[in-house]
């Protein structure tokens, strides 16, 4: 099990000032401190910068909440928890648009009204201030101790059950013994919804009187559950919904554990892997993975679910993940359109609802993704199940090429919200993509004659892009978005990220000099615009994997450094977020899937040359000596890879499968390191 985080209130991790190239105290903007049990913390008793309030999301197979905590200067809070029940949707009779109408999920929000009663003798206890706050894939409230008791809160969300649970802890931390008197929440409402009669129970279970010795604890459940016509949401039990989240975060804690030296960067990744695989929800289409926010559930999107987050459960060897992949993979398979129609882009309310009224580059997203995820699953009959859908999707990109030789989409997965033009970088990078590893599996399924065509075809393409793409902007010899876009966009980071490096250096300078802010880069660098700076996490996050895929290690790593300590510890933590100023930057849960790639494919180069081969391209630097990266799920194998930097530069690899060392090796930096997995 894992240690109790209750300690984190006083333990700190500090931050490595030996190592070179990191900063050598955390900067002001932090309001968070990487704490000794795994965990962040915010000490608010020595806070001078406040009001200031946060959100976090998290989620279990039936519910998810987003968590709104603000402490004023009085270091008093005030919790808001918007709990939502993906499967349950409501009849929305307003006039609202049509989004509203079809993602009317059962929800409510609620405050301090529903909170029990604590009573010491003829005193009310209310305990509004705040001593400190954690969080470790929980969120953890600490309260400044009241008549010498101390409440401690623990929200997080059941794995299994339509329940989000807040678990109250009261310790005595005075000399005398107490006897408390408690008032227990109790509230009912009941509504009709697509699938019958909705409950909504909002209950604690304290007992009526609880007798406290000095330094004891007592501790109960405070419920937020949800049911459908004849179900129960009594005798709910906060133990075991801590008990499944623990498992769960342990999974996460001992599969794909990366090790940099760097504790920003190792919190954050293991953090990431959190995020990413607990947004999988039940539904019709079996489970399937969604994007969350409060918007985005029991649904499916070529680019969430197929391009970021498919390709990486099968590295974290998360059978849930694999399996909720394979579903959306499934769903796009049996909806393949006919004659020359775009594939729908989505599915959502279990499928029920698509999304077919442009074609943002979807085909090339869907063979991008699912060949990456057929090759890392290792399984041949899924490949040979969804085959059919990368054949069509190649096929549908390369009838789609214009007289120049890139692919034309309406638009790219920005839906329209910035111009791109009728051929876009995005799509025609993401359709080389899915060439190369289409190529891949073709071969290994014994399509070899279809292999070479891909291969040709790619090579092709490439040359295409040089010179239909290839621009002058900035001064710099980097990428146009489409014809006639004169201003840099984010995606000109994504030949990097499939491998062409033709323009990566002035790409490069492009990215991490002209584009970055404090909150990684902009999606355009729009003079015009003044004051507003509009970011997409994704475009980042594929930017780092892109520019360390090219060998641009240093100040790729000094710009995620300081990128990740933003996300981790900032004012909005702890996970990558969707985007500003939209949507309030949602923790949408597939960016942090795509932050965990950064490492796997970025900076370890992690490429698949078939079922069974497999590269790496190690790169090591003063700033970054040392990479572990153990339990590591390649097929039915499981990997750890060591790289340390030896003398005169060189690179010391090592690499095990199991207990047994498969490789053991020294070159040059940057220099491939093949293996074989039998």
């Amino acid at each position: 099990m894992i240690k109790s985080i209750r300690s984190i209130a006083i333990l700190f991790v500090p931050y490595i000032a030996s190592i070179p190239g990191f900063a050598q105290s955390p900067p002001a903007s932090d309001f968070w401190k990487i704490a000794a049990d795994g965990g962040i913390v915010w000490n608010v008793s020595n806070e001078q910068r406040l009001p200031h309030g946060d959100h976090i999301e998290m989620s279990g197979s039936n519910v998810s909440g987003i968590i709104h905590y603000t402490i004023n200067k009085r270091r008093q809070l005030t919790l808001q928890r918007d709990i939502i029940y993906p499967q349950l949707r409501t009849y929305d009779r307003t006039n609202g648009v049509s989004w509203q109408k079809y993602r009317a999920y059962l929800r409510q929000t609620y405050g301090s009204e529903i909170e029990p009663s604590i009573t010491d003798g003829q005193q009310t206890i209310v305990f509004e201030e705040v001593d400190s706050l954690g969080i470790q894939g929980k969120l953890i409230i600490y309260h400044t101790p009241v008549n010498d008791i101390r409440l401690t809160r623990t929200l997080l969300p059941s794995m299994t059950e339509r329940l989000f649970v807040e678990q109250w802890t009261l310790t005595n931390v005075g000399r005398d013994d107490k006897r408390l008197k408690t008032g227990n929440t109790a509230y009912k409402t009941t509504l009709d919804g697509y699938k019958g009669t909705y409950q909504k129970h909002v209950y604690s279970d304290a007992s009526e009187h609880v007798d406290l010795a000095a330094g004891k604890s007592y501790s109960f459940g405070l419920y937020f559950a949800a049911a459908i016509d004849d179900e129960t949401t009594e005798g709910l039990s906060y133990k075991k919904a801590v008990m499944e989240r623990d498992e769960f975060l342990q999974s996460m804690r001992e599969n794909l554990v990366l090790e940099t030296g760097n504790p920003v960067l190792d919190r954050l990744f293991y953090f990431s892997k959190i995020r990413a695989a607990e947004n999988i929800f039940n539904s019709k289409m079996g489970i399937v993975h969604s994007p969350g926010g409060g918007n985005y559930y029991l649904g499916v999107w070529a680019n969430d679910q197929v391009e970021y987050s498919g390709p990486f459960f099968p590295f974290l060897g998360y059978e849930k993940g694999i399996v909720a992949a394979r579903n959306a993979y499934r769903k796009f398979l049996q909806n393949i359109p006919a004659g020359s129609n775009p594939i729908p882009y989505s599915f959502e309310i279990e499928g029920d609802i698509q999304s077919s009224n442009k074609d943002r580059g979807d085909a090339a997203m869907i063979a991008y993704g699912t060949s990456l995820y057929l090759l890392r699953t290792g399984d041949r009959e899924a490949a040979k199940e969804l085959w059919p859908l990368i054949e069509w999707s190649l096929a549908y990109c390369h009838n789609k090429l214009n007289e120049q030789g890139v692919v034309r989409s309406q638009t790219d997965e920005m839906e329209g919200r910035i111009p791109t033009g009728d051929a876009n970088l995005a799509t025609s990078s993401l359709y080389y993509g899915g060439l190369e590893y289409g190529a891949v599996l073709a071969k290994e399924l014994g399509y070899k004659s279809l292999s070479k065509q891909y291969e040709q075809r790619r090579r092709d393409l490439e040359k295409s892009i040089e010179s239909h793409f290839g621009y002058t902007i900035e001064g710099l010899d980097t990428y146009r978005y489409y014809d006639g876009s004169e201003r840099l966009r984010h995606w000109i980071c994504l030949p990097l990220a499939v491998g062409i490096n033709t323009r990566a250096k002035a790409t490069a300078i492009a990215l991490l000099d002209k584009l970055w802010t404090e909150n990684g880069i902009l999606v355009e660098l729009d003079p015009d615009k003044k004051g507003q700076d509009v970011f997409w996490d994704r475009g980042t996050l594929y930017m780092f994997r892109g520019l360390f895929k090219a060998g641009i290690l240093d100040k790729s790593l000094e710009k995620l450094v300081a990128f990740s300590r933003t996300r981790l510890l900032g004012d909005h933590v702890p996970y990558a977020v969707e985007a500003y100023p939209e949507n309030d930057m949602r923790h949408l849960s597939a960016e942090s899937a795509l932050y965990c790639r950064i490492f796997l494919e970025g900076v370890l180069g992690l490429e698949q040359t078939g079922y069974s081969s497999f590269n790496i391209t190690p790169q090591l630097s003063q700033q970054l000596p040392k990479l572990a990266l153990s339990n590591l799920h390649l097929g039915d194998s499981i990997v750890s890879i060591q790289l340390e930097l030896g003398e005169d530069n060189k690179v010391i690899t090592k690499i095990y499968k199991g207990e047994k060392l498969i490789v053991n090796t020294i070159g040059k930096n940057h220099n491939r390191v093949a293996f074989l997995l039998r």
